[in-house]
């Protein structure tokens, strides 16, 4: 297995990423994160949540800060943003828990699923099958792989266990290339068009209309970034995007709950 590099801020936190990860597994106990699997609760429904809530389910997402922006919320309270996402109708929710480069934790993901019902996204990079065990023991619903940073057969192999721990997957992908990759994975797989260039950062929604003509029919589609307006919804939805992820512009408003009401009216 391998993973894909690039000379970009991507490459520079998929290698911090590989740092975290052999710290990680130098004091893993292996038994306790068994006993954590076996004693988490059990997952949600992520897609079926999103399939619910179609053509106007919204992952809200749970962002402290990005690489491109950097801080982006500082009273960050993790347990209120999540109960204001469910009281706004919030579909699902994601949660970033990259600590080097998003200022996540991975404490967050269970503060966020405590306070509400809905069905939680775990936002990080995976490029380890250790990383699919713990999310599922973190209490996680769902896992993100971002298709640019993995190679087909790990891609398989990280699908695979998330989907054997009873989790689904949202396969991430900003290019032709990589929808055409992620295509090879089973039709449960969540297909999110990301329209942020991860080597570049810029952002538009043009991504995802260029990319759905490519896609068949059935599949259940997330655009992911960008989307700021009523209309931008309105477009997305006119193409068959049913679903939406969300975070920078809820996060920078005083109730992101009213700002996802405002938004989906």
């Amino acid at each position: 297995m391998s993973i894909q590099t690039t000379d970009t801020v991507l490459d520079r936190i998929l290698a911090t990423k590989r740092e975290e990860l052999a710290a990680y597994r130098r004091q893993l106990d292996t038994g306790r994160l068994a006993a954590a699997i076996e004693s988490a609760d059990a997952p949600r429904g992520f897609a079926a949540a999103l399939s619910a809530r179609h053509p106007k389910a919204v992952i809200a997402e749970i962002k402290k800060a990005s690489p491109s922006r950097g801080l982006i919320r500082e009273d960050f309270d993790v347990a209120w943003l999540a109960e204001r996402y469910e009281a706004g109708g919030a579909a699902c929710l994601s949660v970033l828990t990259d600590r080097d480069y998003f200022q996540g934790d991975d404490t967050f993901l269970a503060l966020a699923r405590n306070a509400c019902d809905l069905p939680v996204l775990r936002k990080d990079f995976m490029i380890d099958p250790i990383q699919i065990d713990q999310s599922r023991a973190l209490g996680a619903d769902c896992i993100l792989l971002i298709v640019a940073a993995l190679s087909d057969d790990l891609m398989q192999t990280l699908a695979a266990r998330a989907v054997e721990l009873g989790m689904d997957v949202l396969a991430e992908v900003h290019t032709a290339a990589e929808l055409d990759r992620v295509l090879a994975l089973p039709s449960r797989t969540i297909l999110g068009i990301n329209n942020r260039d991860l080597k570049t950062f810029e952002t538009t929604l043009d991504v995802s209309r260029t990319l759905r003509t490519r896609i068949p029919d059935g599949r259940l589609l997330v655009s992911e970034s960008g989307i700021f307006t009523p209309d931008d919804i309105a477009r997305l939805t006119a193409i068959d995007f049913g679903a939406f992820l969300v975070g920078e512009s809820f996060m920078r408003q005083p109730d992101p709950g009213a700002a996802l009401q405002r938004l989906m009216a």
